[in-house]
């Protein structure tokens, strides 16, 4: 191939595996991330209620609120964002807990550290949490569990 075909037509045989693969794992945290604000959605609607309106404290709250948003993510995880791999559903759901159990340790920490520690309001600190846990959550659930 001349110098002039590979400036029109860089292809080779490794290109089209590394496109498929990044295409793929594009695709995947696209879903990943409405996935996630749907939950983010019911996980903030539970932590402004239970605070808010039922008056329990914004750690207590917040730890109920992303349990539900928990829930909401694993149910669109295997349904809709990755591809599932494992044939039992326990392990799969006990390994996808233990993920969600770091990602509610680091909102729990966050949330303590920005609104006890700091004094900002509890739903700034949460959106703060949210974009930390997110990144957590795709990464260790994409190459932990759903590699």
């Amino acid at each position: 191939m001349s110098d002039e075909n590979l400036a029109v037509a860089p292809e080779s045989g490794e290109s089209d595996t590394i496109s498929v693969i990044g295409a793929r794992s594009t695709h995947e945290f696209i879903r990943y991330f409405v996935a996630s604000l749907i939950a983010l959605v019911i996980d903030t609607g539970v932590l402004v209620v239970l605070t808010s309106i039922v008056g329990i404290s914004y750690l207590i709250s917040g730890a109920v609120a992303f349990m539900c948003g928990l829930a909401v993510t694993y149910m669109l995880s295997i349904w809709w964002v990755f591809e599932r791999r494992h044939a039992r559903a326990g392990f799969e759901f006990f390994v996808f807990f233990v993920i969600g159990l770091t990602g509610l340790l680091i909102n729990e920490l966050v949330l303590w550290a920005l609104t006890g520690g700091l004094g900002v309001y509890y739903l700034f600190s949460k959106v703060a949490s949210a974009g930390i846990v997110f990144l957590w959550n795709f990464f260790a659930r994409k190459y932990v569990l759903f590699r």
